[in-house]
């Protein structure tokens, strides 16, 4: 069975973001409040694992330059997730430029002991999430994983994609349909590879 809640997404769905009208928290503290959060979000944009240390340092380093001017503290989450999904957009923009034009920069990928999620794509079922995952279509598919992977509400979601929130909920209700028929026919498959052949 597929669970699509992940646990450092849990631990930052239990956060208290500031009340409205409250001044933002200090950097230190976001930092250590969101790193979970920043880090599950990049990966399920499409951040690999060569790149996705780069992009958290500099989504927290946009967080720091940007923090004065933040409006909306109670928002904090839709917030940091916009900010991680236009950097991410912004690496695989740069990528795609390098490759088109043929750079090699021949540098050696970093080296780093593997991340506990890094260790949990190895099982099997997070293969078959990110698997199914892939067969949704990429609008329904953002906002099945922000709610459903990253437990982020759909007001969140409204603010951070900037759509209404019957579109939203339209998405999500799609997606969750699609989910479901997707996984139920990955499983038969996986079923029918699994039966034994006969003599």
């Amino acid at each position: 069975m597929v669970t699509t809640m992940g646990s450092q997404a849990k631990s930052d769905a239990q956060d208290i973001p500031p009340a409205a009208g409250s001044p933002a928290p200090p950097f230190q503290a976001i930092y250590k409040q969101y790193l979970a959060f920043v880090w599950s979000s990049a990966r399920h944009l499409g951040a690999g694992t060569d790149i996705v240390d780069d992009v958290v340092q500099d989504v927290f380093i946009v967080i720091h330059s940007k923090l004065a001017t933040l409006q909306r503290p109670e928002a904090m989450r839709s917030w940091i997730y916009g900010i991680v999904r236009r950097t991410v957009s912004d690496y695989r923009r740069s990528r795609r430029t390098r490759d088109a034009a043929g750079a090699n920069l021949g540098a050696e990928p970093k080296s780093r002991e593997p991340s506990p999620l890094d260790i949990a794509e190895r099982n099997a079922d997070l293969e078959l999430l990110e698997s199914v995952l892939a067969e949704l279509d990429e609008p329904k598919r953002e906002v099945f994983v922000m709610v459903e992977v990253l437990e982020m509400t759909v007001p969140e979601v409204v603010h951070a994609l900037e759509i209404p929130l019957n579109t939203a909920y339209s998405r999500l209700r799609l997606a969750r349909q699609s989910f479901e028929e997707v996984l139920a026919r990955h499983e038969a498959n996986g079923k029918e590879n699994r039966k034994p052949c006969r003599p």
